[in-house]
């Protein structure tokens, strides 16, 4: 499914989105460069209340986020090779998983995550495509 969506309204539906996240949960965020996937991170951690800064974490491959639930803001342009993510633990935390370039993780990407991708870098409208897996009926799209 997808929707036309300016950049306001895209960050709140992101806030929503992080009143439905559990422990666990891990969201696949997908775009090219300047499309708003770390601007989709900011609104969903700005919905769990997080004040502060958020950068994009490029350099650091995580940034983890002291919410509830616990949040790691993932960026995995810069990953060569799917077994390279086995040493950042992310399959092993309990912690909601925001990943930029999911893609880069190739098979290792679990069939559960929320997959949402994000076109329209540098426009005032974006299109927001998404794709539901089992376990998010209900929560994804919000209401």
């Amino acid at each position: 499914m997808k929707v036309e969506i300016g950049e306001v309204e895209l960050e709140r539906t992101a806030a929503a989105l992080a009143q439905v996240l559990r422990p666990g949960d891990i969201v696949a965020l997908s775009g090219d460069l300047g499309a708003g996937k770390t601007g989709f991170a900011r609104g969903v951690l700005r919905g769990l209340g997080w004040t502060g800064e958020v950068p994009s974490p490029t350099f650091t491959l995580v940034q983890p986020y002291d919410t509830t639930p616990e949040v790691w803001h993932v960026d995995l342009y810069r990953l060569d090779d799917p077994r390279d993510a086995d040493a950042l633990g992310l399959l092993e935390t309990d912690a909601v998983l925001l990943i930029e370039w999911p893609e880069r993780l190739g098979a290792r990407l679990p069939a559960d995550a929320l997959r949402l991708r994000i076109d329209g870098a540098g426009e005032a409208t974006r299109t927001l495509t998404w794709d539901v897996p089992a376990g998010w009926e209900g929560r994804w799209p919000p209401r």
